[in-house]
């Protein structure tokens, strides 16, 4: 049985530029309802010594990491005990980074690709010549607090979606860029699908990269599809032949996990299917609705995700996605 437990991916410690030495940022991560989360200072990964304390004394789960902050865009690799230097890569051979990441056992993400770069925030915006997104993990396509509402995560969700058209299975994650503020309101959080009782940073991370991972302002929000009496959750390919035109798709809500961090506004919201060739479906239900389960037309789809509209904090927007469940086609002889 699949369990969603609710992780902040982006983190700096006063091992950078934080405010919040690694056992406050832990306590801190407790109270916000976070059940574990990567510590990803700047271009170093002293703050790593301590995670073995923090987390038996804290009771929560901590992936190792660092944000490579470099002139050209910064990139967040989880699940790294070694340092990884960034100095020796130019503008068009990152590759070769995400090639020493992976040889580490680790996974690399582009961090707030479309934030306002120098002389704001030196290098924050994604200009690294990316030849194969393959190789990409992960996107974070939303940052900071309040990120529905923020330009430039408008932009980075476009990039995924544009990937996804291209045929790229990328993973989409929130990453909150948390240097220890006290804002607690509008906070989102990476939702990582994990077998239930197992949580332990390499399963983490294989479940970022397949997909099982859904972001949440509020509710977590969970797609599955059901083909030939099988389950498919976000991540999970579907090779449907032929003859088929129709795949039963099941949402459902749980308005239960952090309760106590976020409020809804609205009565009503609204569940949008996209994918691929745009919006599919809408449905709308009455607040607190757990699930809605409907025949979605796949034909010419390649890929579809669930997105949650509604209104929090005064504010209608996006609350909620999914990462896509994808689809291909098999010829019938090959069956």
């Amino acid at each position: 049985m699949i369990s969603w437990i609710p992780y902040e991916l982006h983190t700096h410690t006063v091992n950078s530029d934080g405010s919040l030495t690694v056992l406050e940022m832990a306590r801190k991560a407790l109270e916000l309802g976070f059940k574990g989360f990567a510590l990803t200072d700047h271009n170093t990964i002293s703050g790593q010594l301590e995670i073995p304390y923090v987390m038996k004394e804290i009771g929560i789960n901590i992936i190792y990491g660092m944000e490579w902050t470099t002139f050209y865009g910064h990139m967040v690799a989880l699940g790294i005990h070694e340092y990884v230097d960034w100095r020796d890569k130019s503008i068009y051979d990152i590759q070769k980074g995400i090639y020493e990441i992976h040889k580490m056992g680790g996974i690399a993400g582009a961090a707030h690709p479309y934030r306002i770069g120098s002389p704001m925030c030196t290098g924050c915006y994604w200009q690294f010549d990316i030849k194969d997104w393959s190789k990409v993990d992960y996107l974070e396509v939303w940052s900071e607090v309040y990120p529905q509402l923020n330009p430039t995560n408008y932009r980075s969700f476009r990039l995924w979606t544009d990937l996804l058209n291209k045929g790229h299975k990328i993973t989409a994650v929130s990453g909150r860029d948390w240097h220890g503020d006290d804002r607690n309101k509008g906070i989102a959080v990476t939702y990582i699908g994990l077998e239930e009782g197992i949580d332990h940073e390499k399963c983490t991370l294989d479940a970022i990269k397949k997909g099982h991972v859904t972001v949440t302002l509020g509710p977590i929000m969970v797609l599955n599809a059901k083909f030939n009496s099988k389950e498919y959750i976000m991540g999970d390919s579907i090779n449907l032949d032929d003859s088929m035109d129709k795949i039963e798709i099941d949402v459902s809500i749980d308005y239960t996990s952090r309760e106590y961090m976020w409020k809804i506004d609205s009565e009503e919201i609204r569940i949008v299917f996209n994918s691929n060739k745009g919006n599919v479906l809408e449905v709308k239900v009455p607040y607190g609705e757990e699930s809605v389960r409907t025949m979605v037309d796949v034909n010419e789809l390649m890929w579809i995700r669930a997105e949650l509209y509604g209104s929090m904090y005064g504010k209608n927007a996006m609350l909620a996605f999914t990462n896509p469940i994808y689809l291909s086609r098999v010829e019938k002889n090959l069956l």
